[in-house]
């Protein structure tokens, strides 16, 4: 199934594994919007909503980028609107925006907590009801959100509760909503195996060295693309991991996946459960220092 002519409506998107995803799409050609807040140049973050345009059209799609803030009704409303206006409808929707901070109950501000929570679970939520009446129209919708499988162990709650709860939110929408949809509109979460290397990891998580020991965005973009050609009938509901999902689809080199010379292990990233861990073929550190 191809994506040519579709219309993907991706929150975020102006960097990272939203932009790569956009650009694998366009390679199709897809009809891409970047819904982001970014719309001039940031001193420590690459990329902004016209640079991710311009790189969506240089791949094959064609693109329109909106300013918006998705904890805010109105502006996501306008920015769908202007998605339908340009391109005649939405097929897909990408919830790909986030927000992290990885502090402790004690030293997360209200504003922060809020943050998170506004961006990650109450953004997802309004960006998908906003899109579903144009994605019910489509002949092969679909809902993909970036977040992880619900997985309950304490570990991934007690040194950062806030942001555990935000992405989780995530996860519960495609939880409540791909049963409410079903058959409808396919609604799946995509998480990595490993951490990927992006402006929050080298930022947040631990700079050169740890993006070294990360993936590229390309295993998500690629995974990305197998989730969202799959009949939306019958493939929903599904927590996705980007390495079991190429994996079964007969990828067998993720060395295409690391930085150019390295070969030493991967980082795990949050939320992956130990079993689905000790599933994977690769040399992956299990319990990374930053659960400790």
């Amino acid at each position: 199934m191809s994506l040519n002519g579709k219309t993907i409506f991706m929150s975020g998107g102006s960097r990272g594994i939203g932009l790569a995803m956009a650009k694998r799409c366009a390679r199709d050609g897809a009809n891409i919007v970047i819904a982001a807040k970014t719309d001039k140049p940031h001193p420590k973050l690459e990329g902004t909503i016209h640079t991710a345009a311009a790189e969506i059209q240089a791949a094959g799609g064609q693109a329109l980028g909106v300013v918006c803030d998705i904890r805010d009704e109105g502006t996501v409303k306008a920015a769908v609107e202007q998605a339908v206006d340009r391109f005649g409808g939405i097929d897909i929707c990408i919830n790909n925006a986030s927000a992290i901070s990885l502090t402790p109950t004690l030293a997360t501000p209200m504003k922060r907590y809020d943050l998170m929570n506004g961006v990650n679970a109450r953004g997802t939520y309004l960006v998908s009801q906003t899109c579903l009446p144009h994605l019910l129209k489509s002949e092969n919708p679909h809902i993909l959100n970036i977040a992880p499988p619900l997985d309950m162990n304490p570990k991934w709650f007690k040194n950062h509760t806030a942001y555990t709860m935000a992405k989780y939110g995530m996860s519960m929408c495609t939880l409540g909503m791909a049963a409410e949809f079903d058959g409808k509109v396919a609604v799946n979460s995509l998480w990595p195996m490993t951490s990927i290397d992006t402006a929050a990891v080298r930022n947040v998580l631990g700079g050169d060295a740890m993006a070294k020991m990360s993936r590229t965005p390309d295993i998500m973009s690629d995974a990305a693309y197998l989730v969202l050609t799959k009949d939306a009938k019958t493939f929903t509901g599904q927590f996705v991991i980007d390495e079991f999902i190429l994996s079964e689809n007969g990828v067998t080199d993720f060395t295409q996946y690391q930085h150019e010379g390295y070969d030493g292990p991967l980082v795990a990233d949050f939320f992956v459960p130990q079993d689905w861990l000790e599933k994977s073929k690769s040399n992956i550190i299990q319990n990374p220092g930053y659960l400790d």
